[in-house]
């Protein structure tokens, strides 16, 4: 999955351009999503795309269920909430993609939902931020764990979390639960603000169905180079 956090429709056209032909996902995150709205995954779909829609819906219930419904009317493939927003909102969201699809309103076929995962914890989020700034206790591991069965509980169909949790994850909720890793960072390159980080070859050793890749792809000199390099790695 290539993330395009960029904070225009001109910026984002370019690294589709620069990526042409290459079979990947694309993501769209807050900054982009707010700069292009709708509209912009709309055309990805079009240009037969699949699309990751990461707004990390956080509200009560009622809101994340009518922003669900929203977002299925999109047909994006795969869209996240914050686990921390607990099994009532985490189930409404399932709620609010039913209710869409049920109007037939959305461009899914017959038995095709989208993907809905949670955030477990960021992959900013180290050992110090999660005791002494959120007052979570514990290890991170213990904490995205618990949130993992949790969104399991809710019936979502996985969640995001750093690669280093893959294998536990997978251990606790099974195989099938879906695991997508951002933190990635391809060899030779900074890890920048991330704290908890794999090649692409590690995460996929450990087990997860999905990596996402932003600025080692979207702010090299050749975005295609640096795709096809990571491609490259992983064969």
């Amino acid at each position: 999955m290539v993330a395009i956090d960029v904070t225009s429709v001109e910026e984002a056209e370019y690294i589709i351009r620069d990526l042409h032909g290459i079979p990947c996902w694309m993501k769209v995150g807050m900054q982009l999503y707010y700069a292009a709205g709708p509209q912009f995954v709309l055309k990805l779909k079009e240009l037969g795309y699949k699309v990751f829609l990461d707004l990390k819906l956080y509200d009560i219930p009622n809101t994340v269920q009518g922003g669900s419904n929203s977002i299925a009317r999109l047909g994006v493939d795969m869209f996240n909430v914050h686990a921390a927003g607990g099994l009532k909102m985490m189930k409404a969201a399932s709620k609010g993609v039913d209710e869409a699809i049920a109007s037939g309103q959305t461009p899914y076929e017959k038995g095709q939902t989208p993907i809905i995962i949670a955030v477990t914890q960021l992959t900013s989020t180290d050992q110090s931020m999660l005791n002494d700034e959120m007052g979570i206790s514990g290890t991170v591991e213990d904490a995205v764990v618990r949130y993992a069965k949790l969104t399991q509980e809710a019936g979502l169909h996985g969640v995001v979390a750093s690669p280093l949790e893959v294998a536990v994850i997978k251990q606790h909720c099974g195989n099938s639960f879906i695991t997508v890793t951002p933190g990635i960072r391809p060899l030779g390159v900074s890890i920048g603000d991330q704290s908890r980080v794999m090649t692409p070859v590690e995460a996929f050793a450990q087990g997860t169905d999905y990596v996402v890749i932003g600025r080692p792809i979207t702010a090299a000199e050749n975005r295609r180079y640096a795709m096809e390099s990571i491609l490259e790695e992983l064969t």
